[in-house]
């Protein structure tokens, strides 16, 4: 797991991604003001869970084999990680899968409520014509 809080010229975002069975899965935070420790520390503990269950689209991504590292490259691999800016290029595909999804589902539920909409006013329109004609 890997968060990544920059600055992208309005708001604080922080970038989550998690590994886990050979796919990537992120999603994105907007803290808004600059985020103090505890606030991050107050959002890893409460809402970061929630957000990665509310993941469903990743990206598959073949993880490095883990073994020893030397710690030199270890110092070298963390500064590259301070000096890059945002989130990983695959971050942003997974976010990007994951928007889509959620657009194709609201899309097919928001037709689904207009449709039973319609439905709903055409039985009310039946109803009112039999109510003029019952009677006269």
């Amino acid at each position: 797991m890997k968060l990544t809080i920059y600055h992208d010229g309005q708001y604080w975002v922080g970038v989550f991604e998690e590994h886990s069975q050979g796919k990537l899965r992120a999603g994105r935070h907007i803290f808004g003001a600059e985020p103090k420790d505890e606030e991050v520390l107050r959002f890893i503990r409460s809402d970061l869970t929630g957000l990665l269950e509310s993941i469903s689209q990743g990206v598959a991504v073949q993880l490095p084999e883990a073994g020893r590292v030397n710690p030199k490259r270890l110092a070298r691999q963390a500064a590259v990680e301070l000096r890059s800016r945002g989130a990983s290029t695959l971050a942003y595909e997974a976010m990007r899968l994951e928007y889509e999804q959620r657009k194709l589902a609201k899309r097919s539920t928001t037709k689904q409520q207009r449709e039973a909409e319609r439905e709903r006013k055409r039985e009310i329109k039946i109803r009112k014509a039999k109510a003029k004609h019952r009677g006269h």
